[in-house]
C-alpha cells in the first residue's frame, strides 16, 4: 500500500492518477470532501490531517512507501502561521510517524523556494543554499523548515528523496496555488514584468516522484523544471490559448509596487485571495534559471513534456470549465 498526502491538491490529483493507472493500491488523507474525479473510487480515501498523530502512526503501519505533497501554497503575509504549522509542523509530524513504522521510502515534496527567491540573473541547482537574505516570503521560510525535517528525518535512517519544482502548472482550482496564473491569463491581466522563472507541468512532478521511488536513489534533492521562461511569454501564451488580450503594460518596480498595495487594500475589504502580493511582485520581475540537469541524468528515461504543449492542453482544459 502506498500512502499519498496532499491527495485533493493539484499536484497530489496528478499523482494519484498516475499511480492508479499503474494498478497501485493506495490510500490519501481528505479533510472535508473526496475528489469528484474518475480515478477517486480506486483510491482509500481516509478523513483526517496531517496533525492527527495517532492517525498518521495507524496509516504509516500498514504502508511501505509515502508521498508527501500536503502543503499550504500562498503569498498572502496573512498566512504567516498557517503556512509554518501545515508546511513544517505537518512535515516534522509525518516525519517522525514514517520514523516510527520504518516505512521503505518516502518522496517528499519541497520547492525551489527553499534555494532562496531573489537569484537575479543566477542559476540555481541543487547546491545553492538557503539565505535568509536571499528569501522574501513566509511561503519560502515554511518549505525550507519542512525540508530541514526532512534531512533531519534521514539523518535518523529514513531512506528520503526531496524534489523541488519550479512553478508547477495544471489544471485544479484556479483560485488557490500556482493554478491561479491562468486565472490572471483568463482575467485579462493586463501587466507584465521581465522576470524568467522555471515552470513545469504537474503530470511530470508525478512522473518523476514516482521514478525516485521506484528506483534505488536516495538521501538526494532534486529540481524538476522543464523550461526557463520569461513571464510575459507565459502569460502571452496562455492569453493566446484562451483567446484573450495578452498582457501589454510593463510594470516598472514603482509601478509592481503600487499594484501589490491596491491589491492588499481590495483584499482587506472584499476577504478575497490577493491577486498580487509583496513577495510575488518581487519574484516576478527576478530572472532567475533553474538547472534540472541533475534529474535527467538520474532518470535517463524520463523527459519533460515542452512548455507550449502543456499551456495549450490546460488553458483548453480550463475553458471547458467555465
Amino acid at each position: 500500500m502506498i500512502f499519498v498526502t496532499g491527495g485533493t491538491g493539484l499536484l497530489g490529483s496528478y499523482l494519484l492518477r498516475e499511480l492508479v493507472a499503474r494498478g497501485q493500491k493506495v490510500s490519501a488523507l481528505y479533510r472535508k470532501e473526496v475528489p469528484q474525479a474518475s480515478y477517486s473510487n480506486q483510491v482509500q480515501w481516509i478523513q483526517g490531517d496531517i496533525h492527527d498523530i495517532v492517525l498518521l502512526e495507524e496509516i504509516m503501519r500498514q504502508v511501505k512507501q509515502v508521498y508527501h505533497c500536503a502543503a499550504t501554497v500562498s503569498f498572502n503575509p496573512k498566512k504567516k502561521y498557517e503556512l509554518l504549522k501545515v508546511n513544517a509542523e505537518g512535515t516534522a509530524n509525518i516525519v517522525n510517524a514514517a520514523l516510527k513504522a520504518d516505512i521503505q521510502k518516502m518522496v517528499h515534496v519541497s520547492s525551489v523556494s527553499v534555494m532562496g527567491r531573489k537569484r537575479d540573473g543566477m542559476q540555481v541547482t541543487e547546491e545553492t543554499k538557503w539565505e535568509e537574505e536571499s528569501n522574501n516570503s513566509n511561503y519560502g521560510r515554511s518549505k525550507y523548515f519542512a525540508e530541514l525535517e526532512v534531512w533531519r528525518g534521514i539523518s535518523e535512517g529514513l531512506n528520503a528523496v526531496i524534489v523541488n519544482p519550479t512553478f508547477i502548472l495544471g489544471a485544479g482550482n484556479w483560485e488557490t496555488g500556482s493554478s491561479g496564473i491562468f486565472k490572471k491569463a483568463w482575467k485579462q491581466f493586463p501587466w507584465y514584468t521581465e522576470g524568467i522563472s522555471g515552470f513545469v507541468d504537474a503530470a511530470d512532478v508525478a512522473k518523476a516522484m514516482i521514478m525516485l521511488m521506484e528506483s534505488d536513489i536516495t538521501n538526494e534533492r532534486f529540481i524538476v523544471s522543464a523550461e526557463n521562461w520569461p513571464f510575459k511569454k507565459v502569460f502571452t501564451e496562455m492569453a493566446i490559448a484562451f483567446g484573450k488580450n495578452p498582457p501589454h503594460k510593463k510594470a516598472a518596480p514603482y509601478i509592481a509596487g503600487l499594484l501589490w498595495r491596491i491589491e492588499k487594500i481590495r483584499s482587506l475589504f472584499t476577504g478575497s485571495e490577493p491577486l498580487l502580493t509583496k513577495a510575488a511582485a518581487d519574484t516576478a520581475r527576478r530572472k532567475v534559471y533553474f538547472d534540472s540537469s541533475k534529474l535527467l541524468g538520474a532518470l535517463p528515461h524520463f523527459t519533460y513534456k515542452p512548455l507550449q504543449q502543456t499551456i495549450e492542453e490546460y488553458c483548453n482544459a480550463y475553458k471547458t470549465m467555465q
